[in-house]
This record gives structure tokens, sequence and C-alpha cells, in this order.
């Protein structure tokens, strides 16, 4: 019974979660703001992923010193206008080293968004974990694995950073160190809402039918469970991932993040703000990088938020189009 039960209801679920898909993009669709923003966070990964490519094309590499091209008796501010602008180096060089600005821009943004994601998969996986076996199991694991979430989620993120970041030898990669620092530190709260969520999805029919037709934890997490967590793990996700760029920029200014010769943003940073006066462009170009990409995927995140709870107004009015969408899903429900 249970069998034939299931072999009618998958067909169902394959096309609710289809016509699920068709909604959501078409609700995406209607944002303008969150369509440039995707536009933004498309061209920045293509940016870090293609940076050998771009460099290459210039002919610059981020490592490479370039000390005739920094006037050495003003204290290494770089030769020329706009910092050295010229067809070599086509956003100038970095005060003292003459590094190519370009070069370390387009390096640095692969250490930062690829830091941010890495850091957010791990919160994310860390967090449905910690979150499902805590409302499945009940009871005395409920008490423990919420008990070990309230610590993790009390737990001075920035402090515990500088702690592990500085005690930790410096032959390990850096990169790959902060990514575990904060991926492995920072997964509290998604696990509260996905215990959370989890508990209200428990006491839906179908899930207890699962478990009626003696379904295991495991099968009823995976088959059940996991498409109704799907909406609210991809929105937060979307919006940690600007979170985790600053804070790797933050950990990197204070010096406890990425080490040179490596570039990121936030390393940048640190090196440019005793040259804001000499050389401008070299601190405006990391913080012009770092801002865009952190509107972006907040906007982004917010669309998707929208998306994915057509009931739940965007935060960010301008350029969301929820005012014909309201009106359009609202003729369709009156018209079903």
């Amino acid at each position: 019974m249970s069998e034939a039960l299931v072999a009618v209801e998958v067909p169902g679920a394959s096309a609710s979660g289809a016509s699920g898909a068709r909604q959501f993009w078409r609700r995406l669709r209607a944002q303008r703001a969150a369509l440039v923003a995707t536009a933004v966070v498309a061209l920045l990964v293509l940016i870090a992923v293609a940076a050998p490519l771009f460099t290459a094309i210039e002919g610059q590499d981020p490592t490479t010193y370039h000390p005739s091209l920094v006037d050495s008796a003003r204290g290494g501010v770089p030769i020329g206008s706009f910092g050295g602008v010229s067809g070599e180096h086509w956003l100038g060089v970095e005060p003292q080293t003459g590094r190519d600005l370009f070069a370390r821009l387009v390096y640095g943004a692969r250490v930062s968004l690829g830091v941010a994601l890495a850091a957010t998969v791990i919160q994310v996986l860390l967090g449905l974990v910690m979150g499902v076996a805590a409302a499945l199991g009940g009871g005395w694991v409920d008490q423990l694995l919420s008990r070990i979430t309230d610590i993790f989620v009390a737990m001075p993120l920035m402090i515990m950073s500088l702690a592990l970041l500085a005690i930790v030898p410096s032959s390990f990669p850096r990169p790959v160190l902060v990514t575990l620092v904060i991926g492995f530190i920072a997964w509290g709260t998604i696990a509260k809402i996905v215990r959370a969520q989890t508990l209200t999805l428990k006491g839906l029919d179908y899930v207890s039918a699962a478990r009626l037709s003696g379904w295991g934890s495991l099968r009823i997490a995976r088959r059940e469970l996991l498409p109704g967590l799907a909406a609210p793990l991809i929105t937060y996700a979307a919006i940690l991932v600007p979170v985790n760029i600053s804070i790797e920029a933050a950990l990197s200014f204070l010096g406890v993040g990425v080490k040179p010769p490596t570039p990121s943003w936030g390393q940048m940073l640190t090196a440019a703000d005793v040259w804001y006066q000499a050389a401008p462009q070299y601190l405006m170009l990391p913080a012009g990088a770092l801002f865009v990409t952190v509107l972006a995927l907040t906007v982004l995140g917010d669309g998707v938020r929208t998306a994915l709870d057509p009931r739940a107004a965007s935060r960010l009015g301008v350029g969301t189009g929820r005012g014909r969408q309201d009106e359009a899903d609202a003729e369709k429900g009156a018209a079903v």
C-alpha cells in the first residue's frame, strides 16, 4: 500500500518541484535589482576564475616587483599619472614594490570569493546536519546538540578567529585556514534555523505518513525534509556569503588572515592605509571591489529570499518590481 502511494506521489512531487523552480525564476526575473546583482556577481566570479587569463593578456603577474616604476626618493610613490597607469599596467602599480595592481586585484578576488564561498558551504553543511539531527533525535539528543549549538552561537567569531589564526603555524595555507576557522565557528545560527524548520515539517501529514510506512530517519530526512529545508537554506546561504567576505577582509586587515605575497582585498587595504593621500587608487581599488561585491551579494540574497517566499516583502524596495509581482500573484490566486 505504501509503495503504491509512493509510486503515485513521486511524479506529482517532481512536477511540483519543476513548477516551483519556474515560479522562483519568474519571481526573481521580476526584480530588476536582483537581476543586476546577479550579473555583477557572475562577472566577479568570472574575473576570479579567469584571473590567470586576464593577467596573461595584460602581461603581468601579482608577485613580480618593478622597482623602476616607483620613486624611491619620495618613499616609493608610483611614477606617472594615476598611480602609474599605462598600457602595461592597466590600474597602476603598488607603492614601494611596483607590483601590478590589476593582477593583485583579480587574484585577490579569487581569495576573497573562494574563502567566503567555501566557508559558507561548511557552515550550511554543519548547520544542516546538527539541526536535522537535533530535531529528529528528540529527548537528550536534542538537548545535547542544542546546547552545543548555543555555545557556538554565543562564541565571539572575530575574537576566536584572531586567537586561532594567531597560534597556528604560518606554514599552514592561510586561505584554507581562514576558511576552516570561519566555517567551523559560525554555523550555529543555521543549525537553529534548520532545527526550527524541521520541527515544523515533522508535524505535517506527509512526513507522518512516511514514518508510519516504516521509513527510517535518514530516508525521511533525505526524501521528505530536505526539499522543505531548501528554501531557508538557500536564502540564508546567499546572505552569509557577503558576511564571510567581510570577515575575511577584516581578518586580513588585522594581519592574521591571508599573508603576503598571496593577494587579498583585505590585505591590500592593510598595506594601503598609509597611502591614501600619496596613492589614493591603492586604497580605493580594493575598497571599491569589496563594496561592490558585498552590495551585489546582499541585493541578490534579498532577491532570492523574496522569490522563495513571495509573502515576504523585499527589504530593498528600489528596482524590485514587487508591486507588479504582487498584483500578478494575486490575480493568479483569484483565477485559481
